[in-house]
């Protein structure tokens, strides 16, 4: 019982004061007052975050929510991603997609904001979201262009498309990565390495993956095959097995991602065909997940936390002024590892 009534004395608010929490912080009762009550336009975003982590810290988390929300300024980035078919209900697990809410937490939370994290499978969800909770930004990953489009539309909550391919810039901002160089970057290597006949595997030859494919094809500068494979991963091991003999035509193939590459790779060593030695390999993203199997994953590197930089920078600067809107490319940049050998000229 003593244990039970020390917690509850200590989440106890009316046994918290106010000139306690100022007396700790060093400033004023009136600035403590003014945070509770929403009123933060003539403090600093750091003494705003200050006083917030010490109310949280003493008790005064149940009642922050709804003076965050009664606020002109909540200091709440939204982070939304697209729950995508092809992540099979495993959409935080895949390795872009937590390197790069991995990054952007940090350069969210160093810009005196706090994250709130989401998944949508329809984009128009998130104006309803957006709106309950106030959001002063989003940085959203994973939807088609016309989407972006038609939430501009119906939203005036600012927010930056995080690895979108825009044929058309309008009032959306955009982070995006050198796609073709990077492609581009796989291809030359191949060629330079020996390699004859190369394979590239997509779930899709639309947008980013048709960039990265276009850019293999002219570094590799001669033709290249290309394969398109289902999204759905027990659908995809049929699909090798069914066209096992036509892949081992190739010594070389470009994955669009890492994932697809190492799943790739898993069959292929399952049907007896060797990583490098057979077919050498060549993934997209740079994630840590390209030192985690065996062997090591060649990769197309991205910088992720640039790219983080960049879009909080971005929705900065939307904030600040609701007419701007820009667009930002993060070069790539080819990393070779174990899955890739030269052949014999």
């Amino acid at each position: 019982m003593d244990e039970y009534h020390s917690v509850k004395d200590m989440w106890d608010e009316n046994k918290v004061r106010i000139v306690d929490i100022a007396e700790e912080l060093g400033v004023s009762t009136a600035t403590v007052s003014n945070v509770l009550h929403g009123k933060t336009k003539k403090i600093s975003d750091a003494t705003v975050k200050r006083v917030e982590q010490k109310l949280e810290e003493r008790g005064y988390i149940p009642n922050m929510a709804a003076t965050l929300l009664g606020r002109n300024n909540s200091r709440i980035i939204g982070v939304i991603v697209n729950n995508h078919e092809k992540y099979e209900g495993r959409t935080f697990e895949d390795p872009f997609i937590s390197a790069a809410i991995n990054y952007l937490s940090d350069e969210i939370e160093a810009n005196h904001y706090d994250m709130m994290l989401k998944k949508a499978k329809n984009i128009m969800d998130i104006v309803t979201f957006s709106t309950m909770w106030n959001l002063d930004g989003m940085i959203i990953i994973g939807f088609c262009e016309d989407d972006y489009q038609n939430l501009r539309d119906h939203i005036r909550i600012p927010f930056v498309v995080y690895d979108g391919y825009m044929h058309e810039q309008s009032r959306i901002s955009n982070v995006t990565i050198d796609d073709y160089d990077g492609g581009k970057q796989v291809g030359a290597y191949f060629k330079a390495t020996g390699h004859q006949k190369v394979l590239c595997i997509a779930d899709n030859c639309i947008c980013m993956d048709l960039a990265r494919y276009q850019g293999f094809t002219d570094g590799f500068g001669s033709e290249t095959d290309f394969m398109q494979i289902p999204m759905e991963q027990e659908a995809r091991k049929a699909f090798y097995e069914a066209h096992l003999e036509e892949i081992k035509e190739h010594t070389a193939v470009f994955a669009v991602s890492d994932y697809y590459a190492i799943d790739f790779m898993n069959t292929m060593l399952q049907h007896k065909i060797r990583i490098p030695e057979d077919i050498s390999v060549v993934g997209f993203d740079g994630s840590t997940a390209c030192l985690n199997c065996n062997p090591h994953l060649s990769s197309v590197n991205q910088n992720n936390q640039l790219r983080a930089h960049q879009a909080m920078e971005l929705l900065q600067k939307m904030i600040a002024n609701p007419q701007f809107y820009d667009s930002v490319c993060v070069p790539v940049q080819l990393e070779i590892r174990e899955t890739s050998i030269q052949r014999k000229m």
